[in-house]
């Protein structure tokens, strides 16, 4: 369950690579020792249950989601014993640098390539525009480059292991507004990889508060369905072998289609 506080409708970390970051975390669960009471077994991987962005600001003028908020924190709900008998959970909030802002709806709770879950967010710079970054309880886990310019975003669409080789995939609209590139990137040992893009797709219009897009599994394998460049054509894409096969799938005539497409119906 996510949640995008109160305010309106949207209203460093430790940076360690990730076979560092897999190391510790072996180590602690050698010294953390017994989970549940008198099994001697190791504590599992820590597990976010929640996420919400925090501390809205206005020190970035790009509005591009329909008002001049976004996001200076990011709050998380973090479940340090998700296999014992009962939770025991902690909130901790990951900060921004004030030259940085999550430019985002809300955070996307996804499978980590470890095991451990991470959140995907939008963070954009004042000055080399938007990534889509990746988070744990740590802090940074993976991003991808800043486009590099300001007031250039990124849509992103979600996360599934798009072509059955174990990997996640991330997906997203680069520049849905100019660019309409797909970008489709896997997450191994703790980096993200571009593995496949095209073009002439979107899933985000200048002022909208949503986004227009998802990924679907109606039985055969993961699709990302996303918008033609025109708004006229649902379009669903697969990966295979680092290739994108795209078809068309319906008209688009509103929210309403594209969420029956995302529904297998």
């Amino acid at each position: 369950m996510f949640s995008s506080g109160s305010m309106a409708r949207r209203l460093m970390s430790r940076l360690w690579p990730g076979s560092c970051r897999r190391a510790a975390q072996l180590l602690r669960l050698w010294l953390t020792g017994i989970c549940v009471a008198g099994a001697a077994q190791a504590t599992p991987p820590d597990v976010i249950v929640d996420a919400w962005f925090s501390e809205p600001t206005t020190r970035y003028d790009h509005a591009i989601l329909g008002d001049d908020v976004e996001w200076g924190a990011l709050s998380l709900e973090v479940d340090a014993c998700w296999q014992c008998e009962s939770s025991q959970t902690y909130r901790l909030i990951i900060r921004l640098p004030e030259t940085h802002v999550f430019e985002d709806l809300e955070p996307r709770i996804i499978a980590g390539d470890d095991g451990p879950t991470l959140v995907m967010v939008v963070e954009s710079s004042q000055t080399q525009g938007a990534r889509l970054a990746l988070y744990d309880e740590a802090g940074l886990y993976a991003a991808t480059p800043f486009i590099g310019r300001p007031h250039r975003w990124l849509a992103p669409i979600g996360s599934a292991d798009l072509d059955g080789d174990g990997w996640p995939e991330v997906a997203y609209i680069d520049r849905p507004h100019l660019a309409k590139t797909l970008r489709i990137w896997s997450l191994r040992d703790g980096e993200l990889i571009e593995v496949a893009s095209q073009g002439g797709l979107t899933n985000h219009r200048i002022g909208e508060d949503f986004i227009t897009s998802g990924i679907r599994d109606c039985g055969e394998r993961p699709e990302v369905v996303t918008v033609d460049s025109a708004w006229s054509r649902i379009v669903a894409a697969t990966l295979e072998g680092g290739v994108i096969s795209s078809r068309d799938v319906g008209a688009f005539d509103g929210r309403a289609s594209m969420d029956r497409v995302l529904q297998c119906q």
